[in-house]
């Protein structure tokens, strides 16, 4: 079983900033392969699916950024053997670049601090690159909304990398 996590804030205000990018990968993900996020478990929105003839759960955190763990503890206990890929935001990125690591650290970013506090570092990541501004505080950079014209092609790659990867 696949488990693609992305990771976001849940109210409507978070929508299209930066932090929230992992939402939208995920979102994405699910309307091209054609599942809706119609269940409510794990702490999470979760669309179910099959891809490349393995199941599939793509995953949208419902507990804030900061506690996205506990969602993924959850699945983890379900789903033992599981792989889980958490899609996120990185400010140590430059805007558009894409990274993907198949285990590591949590770096700067709380929520996957969060989810290495409950399942520790084995799980890959797919990171997007949102930059940084220094000219604004941190926190009201990545709640800061993004360029829809300029980030939905990333978003696409983003898609494209993940379908790769599960394949």
């Amino acid at each position: 079983m696949n488990v693609v996590v992305g990771l976001g804030n849940p109210d409507e205000k978070y929508r299209n900033t930066y932090h929230n990018i992992g939402f939208d990968v995920v979102d994405a993900l699910a309307e091209k392969l054609g599942i809706s996020f119609d269940k409510n478990k794990f702490k999470a929105l979760v669309a179910e699916g099959v891809f490349n003839g393995e199941k599939l759960l793509i995953v949208k955190p419902q507990t804030y950024m900061n506690l996205s763990g506990e969602s993924v503890v959850m699945i983890k206990n379900k789903f033992k053997d599981a792989r889980i890929l958490v899609v996120v935001d990185d400010i140590d990125l430059p805007k558009g670049n894409i990274r993907y690591r198949e285990h590591g650290s949590a770096g700067t970013h709380n929520g996957l601090r969060s989810i290495v506090s409950y399942i520790g570092e084995d799980f890959e990541r797919l990171k997007i690159g949102i930059g940084r501004d220094i000219t604004m505080d941190l926190a009201d950079y990545v709640l800061s909304k993004y360029d829809k014209s300029v980030f939905e092609p990333i978003i696409a790659k983003a898609v494209n990398e993940i379908c790769e990867r599960l394949s």
